[in-house]
């Protein structure tokens, strides 16, 4: 199963082997628009394999990305970036693995050094547009320690973070209203693990 966010609304692929007809991409795109303006929350769409979903996709630039949930006690970094509230994440760089890309962002993004990486916790994916391009990207997510050393945070302001913070799972809320629904679902997961 894959779940994609559009215009931060899931379409679900389910894999089913019994789907024995292709697919018709020009139709199933149309009814992907319709799904999107109306009030619908979700959409489920059966495929056959992989490939149908790389087909559904073959118009999109793929990119991968890595983050994660750091802790610090019993709060739970998250980011500010162009006014939403986020998780600290970014574009895998060539020959990187998501593990060593999620510690670097975070690095890069926030101030911190060295997280430690506790466990991988789930993997989303969206789409967006970009330089007059299509994008799906895949972000894995971890969940990471901050570590013995306590630093300052700094947001990256050329990345267009204005706010780098802890907060405890019980304050969340304000954080949950203003974010995108593939942050909810990492965050989700970590309530699972916890």
């Amino acid at each position: 199963m894959y779940k994609v966010f559009i215009e931060n609304k899931p379409l679900i692929f389910q894999i089913n082997s019994e789907v024995l007809t292709d697919l018709n991409i020009d139709q199933l795109w149309h009814d992907v628009e319709s799904f999107l303006r109306s009030e619908e929350t979700e959409m489920l769409i059966s495929i056959r394999d992989e490939a149908d979903f790389q087909q559904f996709f073959a118009t999109y630039k793929y990119i991968e990305a890595a983050g994660g949930m750091v802790q610090r006690d019993d709060g739970f970094l998250f980011i500010k970036r162009n006014d939403v509230w986020d998780i600290p994440k970014g574009k895998l760089e060539s020959g990187e693995t998501p593990e060593i890309a999620a510690v670097r962002e975070i690095e890069e993004e926030c101030g911190l050094l060295a997280p430690i990486i506790k466990c991988h916790l789930i993997d989303t994916w969206h789409t967006y547009p970009h330089k007059g391009k299509n994008v799906l990207k895949r972000t894995y997510w971890y969940w990471l320690d901050e570590g013995d050393q306590k630093t300052e945070l700094i947001p990256q302001a050329e990345e267009g973070i204005t706010e780098v913070a802890y907060f405890k799972l019980a304050e969340l809320e304000p954080i949950m209203a203003n974010t995108y629904l593939s942050i909810i679902e990492v965050v989700d997961e970590l309530k699972k693990r916890l």
